[in-house]
Parts: C-alpha cells; structure tokens; sequence
C-alpha cells in the first residue's frame, strides 16, 4: 500500500488540472472554529486552508463548513465575474461598494476542473478548464473560469 501524497502535493496537483475528480476548498481562517482540526486534511495557507477532497466528499465537506450546497453556490457565484487567485485562495471582488479592503477578502471558495472537450468547443476545446466560485466577506459572490496553463 502506497501512501497518500502530502496535501500540498494535493493542492499543486489539483492547480495543474491533474485531479479532475477532486474539488478544492478554501476557507479563510475567521470561518473556522479550528485550523488545527483541518490540517489532518488540508494545508494551511496565510489566511486559511486548502482541502484537496475526492468530488463527493468534498461537495460534502463544503455544505458542512459553508451551510450551502456546492453546485448550488457556485450557481449564485457564476452570475458575477471576478478574478481568483492562481492558488484558489482569494480573490478580488467586483463590488467596490464597500467602504474599506477590510471588507473584501474571500471567507470561502470552491473550484473543481473540467477536463479539455473539443466537442464543447469555445475555452473547453484549449484545454483543461478550472472553475472557482469565491464568497468575498461583502456578501458577494463571484466566478472565474480558464484554461488551465501547461
């Protein structure tokens, strides 16, 4: 029996398009009531942590930790543009309405990739595509999706 790869491994693997069946988590650290309990799981990063999870149990361990279903907010998220970090672990929020940069840091964000499919066309035909949906402190919610960089 081999063992699993660490999760930074995990994380890295994820952003290069190389676990199509996972999903990617982030959670900022004022969300969660112990980064400690996380890191059996997932990697800390400066504001938070990264859960690299097989798909179900990471659509699972999303609704756990957010209270929303995964497709569900990335259903609300995909109706604003916003840019997300390269990492997945924040973002820049569209809405400059709030009064401070305070306001705006992503409390949490889900991204899962989409391998390249020339019948699709459009960016599915260029490659690998990963999709992120980002929750910003605000209220608002936000998608990016691209190809993902050989």
């Amino acid at each position: 029996m081999t063992d699993a790869p660490p999760s930074e491994t995990l994380h890295e693997a994820f952003l290069r398009g190389e676990r199509p069946d996972d999903v990617l988590i982030y959670l900022h650290e004022e969300g969660i009531g112990s980064i400690e309990d996380l890191l059996e799981i997932g990697i800390r990063v400066d504001d938070g942590v990264v859960l690299v999870l097989p798909g179900d149990d990471g659509r699972s361990a999303f609704q756990q930790a957010t209270g929303l279903g995964a497709m569900d907010f990335a259903g609300m998220a995909m109706d604003t543009a916003g840019d997300i970090d390269d990492d997945y672990t924040g973002g820049s929020c569209p809405d400059t309405s709030a009064t401070s940069d305070e306001d705006h840091y992503v409390k949490f964000l889900f991204a899962f990739v989409e391998e390249q499919n020339e019948d699709v066309g459009g960016l599915y035909a260029e490659g690998d595509v990963i999709h992120g949906y980002a929750a910003c402190a605000c209220g608002t919610t936000y998608s990016e999706k691209r190809v993902i960089e050989a």
